[in-house]
């Protein structure tokens, strides 16, 4: 049985046509006070219930949905209680890299695994580590094949895949060793939070294509300026590619304003009509993905050849 929070309706509805499955009935709402008020309209009494649920904007009332629901589901008598977790939120702390700041991505890690979910499956987690914060199954997949599929069916020639920071290397080098394309480098130093100043360029990017490709784009600062940077060392063109588009606060008026020629994302985070209209931002799903990852799951299949 399939459920779902607010946060991506959407997706729940392509995962279960992929899968054949009905979206299982719940009561979604909030009380006056603005808590969170669910209630679940079947019987998923001894049932394997999977809670798709994207942990984005509005961030806290998305995470309040999904421990209520797996808690309603809990305590209905479920089976099995997978979350599905597309974007995983609050995964920017991941670890102490200053004094007396928390480790965010734990706590929350945490909450899923008290409030009653016995295993997790997420896509492109902003660092691989965080696997180790939850103390239930996690299946990590990543979004690569559907990127993969879309910029080889596009035939740009002389790809460049450049990683906009050291951070970003080994994803960058898994796609590029899969396009047979070349590799970059962007040197950057981060100046504060949302706020980043390109240094340099690492490899040969003069008078070629370019892909900038990152886990998400918040507000766009740490793209853009890798996309004018990319320019004003020579690149043909520029494009981006990345999992989750969360594009706050500024975001969608510096792609616009931006010298990138495409702005690909897939739909782990739902985006806003005016976003949807720009004509930079081109969209995929990965519901098959996570269908497929959910019906094996079910199975007691092989998830690991969807990892790649």
């Amino acid at each position: 049985m399939i459920f779902s929070g607010n946060a991506n309706l959407a997706l729940a509805h392509e995962i279960c046509a992929y899968l054949g499955a009905k979206l299982g009935e719940a009561t979604v709402s909030s009380f006056s006070d603005g808590e969170i008020r669910i209630k679940i309209e079947e019987n998923v009494r001894g049932a394997d219930v999977y809670v798709v649920q994207s942990t984005c904007c509005p961030v806290n009332d998305s995470l309040m949905e999904l421990l209520i629901m797996i808690d309603a589901l809990k305590r209905s008598s479920a089976y099995r209680i997978t979350a599905v977790m597309p974007y995983f939120g609050y995964a920017r702390q991941d670890r102490k890299d200053q004094p007396r700041v928390p480790i965010t991505a734990k706590l929350v890690a945490d909450l899923i695994t008290t409030a009653g979910a016995d295993r997790v499956l997420t896509m492109d987690l902003h660092a691989g580590q965080i696997q180790g914060f939850f103390n239930v199954p996690v299946d990590h997949l990543y979004a690569l094949p559907v990127l993969l599929d879309y910029i080889t069916k596009k035939k740009v020639s002389d790809l460049v895949i450049v990683s906009p920071d050291a951070g970003g290397v080994e994803r960058a080098r898994a796609f590029a060793k899969r396009l047979q394309a070349h590799l970059a480098i962007i040197d950057k130093r981060r100046e504060g939070p949302n706020q980043t100043q390109i240094m340099n360029i690492i490899g040969d990017i003069k008078g070629k294509s370019t892909l900038l490709l990152d886990d998400m784009i918040d507000t766009a600062g740490t793209i853009v300026q890798g996309a004018q940077a990319c320019a004003d060392k020579g690149a043909r063109e520029v494009w981006t590619a990345c999992t989750h588009a969360v594009l706050s606060g500024p975001a969608l008026e510096r792609l616009q304003q931006s010298c990138l020629t495409q702005v690909i994302i897939t739909n782990t985070i739902p985006i806003q009509e005016k976003q949807r209209l720009c004509p930079k931002i081109h969209q995929l799903s990965v519901a098959p993905l996570l269908g497929e990852a959910i019906r094996r799951i079910h199975a007691d299949e092989s998830v690991s050849s969807l990892f790649a």
